[in-house]
């Protein structure tokens, strides 16, 4: 705060009472709570863009930056396509209809280093083909 980094000093408040909102819960999951308010800060910037209000949306972006500054770092393409593939070997996994099972399988694999839109992309393209 002495710096004069409000920003940041505000955006490391609102993540502080995010984790601790999600412990009382009973929640033990850090990353997925950092995801989850980075991805939030996102939307947020998205929305304000959409309505003109540029400024905001700047701050938005800010703090989504800031919050991604403390997650882990996220899986390549290339490692993402070898964990999809080794999945597939091992569930027997052949048609569409299986994605379940192998994003049942590669989830913990992947342990919240990407995102899950992203990894049943992945295992979709590889299923179809």
């Amino acid at each position: 705060m002495k710096a004069g980094e409000r920003q940041r000093v505000s955006a490391l408040r609102l993540v502080a009472d995010a984790l601790q909102k999600d412990a009382k819960e009973g929640g033990d999951d850090e990353v997925a709570v950092l995801r989850r308010e980075r991805k939030r800060r996102l939307e947020a910037a998205d929305a304000y863009r959409e309505g003109g209000n540029n400024d905001r949306a700047a701050a938005e972006q800010a703090e989504a930056e800031l919050i991604s500054g403390y997650l882990p770092a996220e899986l390549s393409d290339e490692q993402l396509a070898e964990l999809v593939a080794a999945a597939i070997d091992e569930t027997g996994a052949a048609s569409p209809e299986d994605v379940g099972k192998v994003m049942g399988a590669v989830m913990p694999r992947v342990e919240s280093r990407a995102d899950g839109k992203r990894v049943s992309a992945a295992v979709r393209e590889r299923l179809a083909s």
